[in-house]
């Protein structure tokens, strides 16, 4: 746990001093929601993840390993370092829909290139068991991820062309130089997550069985128009009058009462999007399977 929490304070630390800001929930963010998601998942749903987990080396991504679910949680990330291989993907980790205009993922979402669209892209691929185990393993990773991203507010909402927040530039209580989309994406991830109860069980223990199935319901434009909603009222609403007063103010700041005001919200959507995964997977994976009734060989040792 120390080393978690020592990793966490320098990936912090580390992205503040980057020339350009994270582009999704920094690594516990996306682990977090996994976690949530196999805690829920129905026992043959967990026995065909596991199944596809056990052929991660048939991705040919040796340094983005897949071994885990945290570590698939990453994946879709990881391969942003291997240059033209994966440069497909990049768009398909947010859709920017103005807060300050009719919800509408038309534009957005031109040619499926969007992270709803990919979601829905990836549950069909999960589902389908004439595809090669290759492509369902990686759709796998990329239903695990974009999930996540779909969850943290600034992947589905800008204001006035920001990108996400990217562009705002922001102070976060003690820390002056960030911007609001790594505050979501990270610093305020990382401490709503740790605030006790923390990680995905007690984030998990503040909700009722009754609560987790109400949270689950709705459509994947559900949740996208959730998020962009929650976007203009608690993202930029927290820190900003008027949103969508012109001119925009040229930097925003997040004190201690704001922060301590939006950790249950953060909390909040890595549950919904834990939950809402869960389901999905139920819904691609959940049933008598050739991955079920064949359980993988254990991996040799390399």
């Amino acid at each position: 746990m120390i080393r978690l929490r020592f990793q966490a304070l320098f990936a912090a630390v580390a992205m503040l001093l980057l020339p350009s800001p994270a582009a999704a929930w920094w690594e516990y963010g996306h682990e977090t929601t996994a976690e949530v998601a196999m805690k829920l998942v129905k026992p043959r749903t967990r026995a065909s993840v596991q199944w596809l987990l056990a052929r991660q080396t048939l991705l040919e991504t040796p340094t983005c390993p897949a071994r885990t679910i945290e570590e698939t949680s990453v994946w879709p990330d990881c391969i942003k370092t291997l240059g033209d291989r994966f440069s497909y993907a990049f768009a398909w980790h947010f859709q920017d829909v103005d807060i300050c205009k009719p919800f509408d993922l038309k534009e957005p979402c031109a040619d499926g290139n969007c992270v709803s669209s990919q979601i829905a892209r990836a549950q069909r691929m999960i589902a389908d068991r004439q595809l090669p185990t290759r492509d369902r393993l990686m759709a796998l990773a990329f239903l695990v991820h974009f999930v996540g991203d779909l969850h943290q507010p600034l992947h589905g909402a800008e204001n006035g062309g920001d990108q996400g927040g990217n562009k705002v530039k922001a102070s976060y209580g003690f820390l002056p130089h960030t911007n609001l989309h790594s505050i979501w994406d990270g610093l305020l991830a990382d401490r709503a997550i740790s605030t006790p109860p923390s990680g995905a069980g007690g984030i998990l223990s503040e909700l009722s069985p009754d609560r987790r199935a109400e949270l689950a319901q709705g459509t994947i434009r559900d949740w996208s128009r959730e998020g962009w909603e929650l976007a203009r009222s608690e993202v930029y609403g927290s820190v900003i009058a008027d949103p969508c007063a012109r001119p925009s103010p040229a930097g925003v700041g997040l004190d201690q009462a704001t922060i301590e005001r939006l950790i249950p919200v953060l909390r909040l959507q890595v549950a919904k999007g834990g939950i809402r995964l869960a389901r999905l997977l139920d819904e691609a994976l959940d049933g008598n399977h050739p991955e079920v009734a064949h359980p993988p060989k254990p991996a040799k040792k390399s």
